[in-house]
């Protein structure tokens, strides 16, 4: 997503705040190549999943030492983050975990064919391919706690993580709530857009909110309210600014 909207056409991304961070300082994977962003919404919260089932008997961080884990698609903000934990958690990601590098549908399929020990993945919720793993005949879910690492994590690369709660009735089989790291998903575009074209893209997301909440219920925390220049690394667009401030939304 970042890539195309650093292409410089009318691209319109999702990003996690971490990820649009290193892309507009050139860090990590955009090492290099820095990419001009702005924020025209700070959308809801991604929570970090750590999944596995009890018959792995994995019931904390540390439990992954020496496990098959997969830490998601290969560049993927699940990657990032899921690296950034282990790290925090005091495990290497080369050394201490046998890794994979699926995605989220990939990953519980691997489950079903143990094939794997556990997974991470960050998303909304719920997320459909954890349902599917926690719906699945013979498999007792295990979200694995981690909000712990936060304060590591923020202490290393800024104050980009907060802790959360996955409650217990968000999957099939959860024994608990979840204590999990989250991490804001924002919606960015390429700094050089129009005022006029961000200003209508904003409005449109806010003139029809009843509609995205349908086709997602995490929409419904799309919020004037939560739009805070604290909660993303990366400013917000001039078009954005004007909207929200007929609105009476100051960022700051």
């Amino acid at each position: 997503n970042l890539n195309l909207v650093g292409s410089g056409k009318p691209y319109v991304g999702f990003s996690m705040a971490d990820a649009a961070k290193d892309a507009e300082a050139g860090q990590g994977k955009f090492k290099g190549r820095p990419i001009d962003l702005s924020t025209l919404l700070v959308l809801y919260p991604n929570l970090m999943h750590v999944v596995t089932v009890e018959s792995t008997g994995i019931k904390s961080m540390k439990d992954l030492k020496g496990k098959r884990v997969s830490t998601g698609s290969p560049g993927s903000a699940t990657e990032v983050m899921a690296f950034r934990l282990l790290e925090a958690a005091g495990l290497d990601k080369d050394k201490d975990v046998q890794r994979e590098r699926l995605g989220a549908a990939e990953s519980v399929n691997a489950m079903k064919d143990r094939k794997i020990d556990a997974f991470f993945w960050v998303g909304g919720l719920p997320t459909s391919a954890v349902t599917d793993l926690a719906n699945s005949p013979g498999m007792t879910i295990v979200m694995v706690d981690n909000a712990d690492e936060v304060a590591a994590m923020n202490k290393k690369y800024g104050n980009l993580y907060f802790k959360a709660v996955i409650p217990k009735t968000t999957y099939k089989g959860m024994a608990k709530d979840n204590q999990a790291a989250g991490v804001a998903n924002i919606l960015v575009v390429n700094a050089k857009m129009p005022d006029d074209e961000a200003y209508k893209i904003v409005k449109a997301v806010f003139d029809n909110k009843i509609d995205l909440v349908r086709t997602h219920k995490e929409y419904i925390n799309v919020t004037l309210e939560n739009q805070k220049q604290s909660s993303s690394p990366v400013q917000y667009h001039p078009g954005a600014l004007k909207y929200l401030k007929e609105k009476n939304i100051n960022v700051n």
